[in-house]
C-alpha cells in the first residue's frame, strides 16, 4: 500500500533544541559575586571619581529643563514665560541660563588672570631671546662669510700681482729690454710693488743669516779675544755688529714710499679690480680662465669678476 503525500517523513525530520532550564549558580560563584559587591561598596573614591561624579552631575542638572512644577519656573510663568521661550523681552535674547564655572581652588578671583599675564610674558620674552639667539647666529654666519671672501680675495690679489709680474718681466726679455735685478722701487708697477717688496726683505734676510753663518764657521778660533782688543769681524762672527752687512737695498727698504702706501690703504676688492682690469688691458688676460686671449676681445671671457665666473 503506498503512502500519501501528506504523511510525515520521519527520516528528515527535524527536532527543536530541548528548552534550556533555569541557570542556577553555584555557592562559589555566588560567594564570589557577594565578595565582589561588597569590594564595590566599600570602596572609597579618590578625589578625581568624586570630582567627576560632581561633574557628571552638575552638567545633567544644568542640561535639565525646569518642570512646571518647580516654584521658580511657576514664578515665571505669571509674567507670560513658557517653555522654549527667550530670557528676556527681546526674542534674540538667550534661551540658556548662564553656564556655570566652578571654580575649585582657593586662590583669588584675579590669581588666574595674573598668571596668564605672567605666562604670556614669559613667553614673549623667550620668543624675542630666540630671534636675538638667531639675529647673533645669522650675524657670526655673515661675518665668518666676509672674513672667507676677504680672504680669498687676498688670495687672488697675490695671484694677480704675481701674474702679471710675471707677465711684465716676460714681455719685456721679449722687447730685448730685460729688467735690472737692482733697482730703484719707484720703478716697479705700483700694481705688484708691495709683492716685489716682500720677496725682496725675505731673500735679504736669507742673505743676512747666510753671511752671518760664514763668518761665524770661519772666525770661531777668535771667539776667546778680549772685547776691547776684538776685531769688527770677532764682532761680527758672534753677532753683537752687523753693520758691515748693511747693504744699499736695505736703506732702500726701510726708506718711506707715499705711493705704496696709499695703494695699500685702499681695499683689497678695489686693488685686486685694478689689477684685473691691468691685465684684461695689457696683457689680455683674464685671471678666473686662467688664459692668455689673442686679442682684446677676449672672446668667450664671461667676465672681469669671480662671480661671473660661476
Amino acid at each position: 500500500m503506498a503512502q500519501s503525500d501528506d504523511e510525515d517523513d520521519y527520516m528528515n525530520m527535524t527536532f527543536e533544541d530541548a528548552p534550556k532550564g533555569p541557570k542556577y549558580e553555584t555557592s562559589l560563584q555566588r560567594a564570589a559575586r557577594k565578595r565582589k559587591e561588597g569590594e564595590a561598596r566599600s570602596r572609597q573614591k579618590t578625589k578625581a571619581e568624586k570630582e567627576a561624579d560632581a561633574e557628571a552631575a552638575r552638567e545633567a542638572s544644568l542640561a535639565t529643563a525646569l518642570p512646571e512644577t518647580n516654584k521658580g519656573f511657576k514664578m515665571m510663568a505669571k509674567f507670560g514665560f513658557k517653555q522654549g521661550d527667550t530670557l528676556g523681552k527681546t526674542e534674540d535674547a538667550r534661551k540658556e541660563p548662564i553656564k556655570v564655572d566652578i571654580k575649585g581652588d582657593r586662590s583669588g578671583i584675579g590669581l588666574e588672570s595674573e598668571k596668564k599675564r605672567k605666562f604670556r610674558e614669559q613667553w614673549e620674552e623667550a620668543d624675542r631671546e630666540a630671534k636675538r639667539s638667531k639675529e647673533k647666529e645669522g650675524d657670526y654666519l655673515e661675518m665668518r662669510r666676509l672674513e672667507a671672501k676677504e680672504k680669498k680675495a687676498e688670495r687672488d690679489l697675490d695671484s694677480a700681482q704675481r701674474t702679471a709680474e710675471r707677465l711684465a718681466e716676460t714681455e719685456a726679455e721679449d722687447k730685448g729690454t730685460p729688467q735690472p735685478v737692482e733697482r730703484p722701487w719707484k720703478d716697479v708697477n705700483i700694481l705688484w710693488r708691495t709683492r716685489a717688496r716682500r720677496r725682496a726683505v725675505i731673500m735679504h734676510e736669507k742673505q743676512q743669516r747666510r753671511e752671518l753663518n760664514n763668518s761665524i764657521a770661519s772666525r770661531l778660533p777668535t771667539l776667546a779675544a778680549d772685547d776691547d782688543d776684538e776685531e769688527d769681524d770677532s764682532k761680527v762672527a758672534q753677532g753683537r755688529d752687523l753693520a758691515p752687512f748693511y747693504t744699499s737695498l736695505e736703506d732702500d727698504l726701510v726708506d718711506e714710499d707715499p705711493e705704496l702706501a696709499e695703494f695699500e690703504a685702499q681695499p683689497v676688492p678695489e686693488r685686486l679690480q685694478k689689477l684685473l682690469t691691468f691685465l684684461r688691458d695689457k696683457f689680455h688676460y683674464c685671471l678666473y680662465c686662467g688664459y692668455r686671449y689673442p686679442d682684446a676681445e677676449l672672446e668667450g671671457c664671461p667676465g672681469v669678476s669671480e662671480e661671473e665666473h660661476d
